[in-house]
């Protein structure tokens, strides 16, 4: 299934009829001819039906990029803008909007082609907030034809996680397992952001399960998963209970979608599913969200939640990792220290049982599930996905509802590093600046779970938005401050 959105933005010019309309049509031409000189025509749409002056020409450009298909909106300030039907535009908009505007041209052309448009952005933002309209204004929201071009652009990540949050489906199986009350947190949040949301029992599942023995398609499954394995196939006898389970998920999706277009899963892994199921259904998570159906180990909810949106801003497979162990001091000796500018504090082992997408692994091998075969018999957990993550860029972040119900929300950015883990498990040596203090002062200081999602590349500029158009308030928005910025709870003697 397609479990991305895809976004159109529809390009809508104003102008405040004191002036000179012809500014935004130029302007506008100007800006769209700069975005497909830069990144093409795809997902762009230029409304050509007039420029909104009037709450009847608002009425007109909405009717004419909802018929054009479009699922975000940039209203673009080519002059001073009329504040009333500008912001009327983004209020009635179903969709991700953003406000952008156009800098002077021309020290010759400061008199009949001055637009003021600097100044119409401040009554733009106060007539949102007027109106409680959500938009994402840039960093620098006025500039050159090209220079919106690129903020447009900017936008696209941040509006298809927007869309994608409003249409997704997050379904889970069974109760968070008996010692992990940290990934239980109130589902009332997710309705907030217009998420839908199906508890089942891991009984329900497992009936599913047993409804696809013998199911005809197991065969062509379990030769994907072979292929994908290749020389790491250890555990061949388990992959057509796997196949099987993999089968049950994806028709278990496609039955109970309903009318959502998108669907992550929070699924059970443990302490009955081995014994029960036969096998631990790691490699099946890796695999869905491989497809791009993000899947959380331990029900946890808000994991899925944040894994979606991170697949949705990165257009990529994310994953879900303890924040796990610390650097033995003789492996960062060896293999950082002197190489790599970060201090011992500022790195850590990234870990789960093997969720990871077998893309994003250095290597990969079936194996049996280490911890768990402590207490288990060893053939009722195989099934785990087992290999050092790819080193580079990586985003370490996590949408999360508290316990009292409030949105909260951290981002760090950092990289996985080119050093032989050592253990077991799909796990990487982490490296973010100034994690120790991170760790003390927002992980532990504001109640976060031990799960965070992974995004491979530096897309925290993105998710910072997201967040903030979704409602986390900023004092809520946490991210790894820099030495010399305290956090308000650190020691600043210490």
């Amino acid at each position: 299934m397609n479990n991305l959105p895809q976004v159109k933005i529809g390009i809508v010019a104003v102008s405040r009829d004191c002036f000179p309309e012809s500014l935004s049509v130029n302007r506008r031409k100007a800006l769209v001819e700069a975005y497909t000189g830069k990144y093409g025509t795809e997902g762009i749409y230029e409304c050509p039906v007039c420029i909104v002056e009037s709450e009847i020409h608002m009425v007109q450009a909405l009717e004419d990029i909802k018929a054009a298909g479009c699922n975000a909106l940039c209203v673009y300030l080519g002059n001073f803008g009329p504040e009333i039907s500008e912001t009327l535009l983004a209020k009635h908009f179903d969709g991700p909007a953003m406000f952008i505007a156009a800098s002077e041209e021309s020290q010759n052309d400061l008199v009949g082609g001055r637009g003021d448009a600097y100044c119409g952005m401040l009554n733009a933002s106060y007539n949102l907030k007027l109106r409680n309209v959500t938009a994402y204004i840039p960093e620098n929201p006025v500039g050159t034809a090209s220079e919106c071009a690129d903020r447009i652009h900017e936008f696209l990540p941040i509006a298809r996680a927007i869309i994608g949050l409003s249409d997704l489906k997050i379904i889970s199986f069974g109760p968070r397992p008996l010692n992990f009350l940290a990934c239980n947190a109130p589902i009332k949040q997710l309705y907030n952001l217009g998420v839908e949301i199906e508890e089942n029992s891991e009984l329900d599942l497992f009936e599913a399960f047993k409804n696809h023995d013998g199911d005809e398609r197991i065969p062509a499954k379990v030769k994907e998963m072979e292929e994908e394995l290749g020389a790491g196939n250890l555990k061949p006898a388990i992959l057509p209970k796997l196949a099987q389970y993999e089968l049950t998920l994806l028709d278990w999706i496609e039955a109970h979608k309903g009318y959502r277009k998108y669907v992550a899963v929070a699924g059970k892994c443990w302490p009955a599913f081995q014994t029960q199921f036969g096998f631990v259904p790691c490699y099946v998570n890796s695999r869905l969200t491989g497809m791009g159906i993000p899947v959380s180990c331990e029900v946890d909810i808000y994991g899925c939640l944040s894994e979606f949106i991170g697949a949705c801003v990165s257009e990529d497979a994310v994953t879900l990792l303890d924040i796990n162990n610390t650097v033995p001091d003789d492996m960062y000796e060896e293999s950082i220290a002197g190489k790599f500018p970060y201090t011992h504090s500022d790195t850590f082992m990234g870990f789960h049982c093997g969720n990871t997408c077998s893309r994003k692994l250095a290597f990969c091998n079936m194996k049996y599930q280490m911890i768990m075969a402590r207490t288990l018999p060893e053939e009722v957990t195989q099934g785990t996905l087992e290999g050092d993550i790819l080193p580079g860029d990586i985003t370490f972040y996590r949408l999360q509802s508290t316990a009292d119900n409030k949105l909260r929300a951290y981002i760090a950015q950092g990289e996985i590093l080119p050093v032989a883990t050592k253990s077991f498990g799909g796990i990487g040596v982490f490296a973010i600046p100034e994690m120790g203090r991170f760790y003390r002062h927002v992980l532990i200081e504001k109640n976060f779970p031990h799960h965070g999602a992974v995004a491979f590349g530096h897309f925290g500029k993105a998710l910072f938005e997201v967040f903030k158009y979704v409602g986390v308030p900023v004092e809520d928005l946490n991210f790894n401050q820099p030495k010399g910025m305290l956090y308000p709870t650190e020691n600043p003697f210490a």
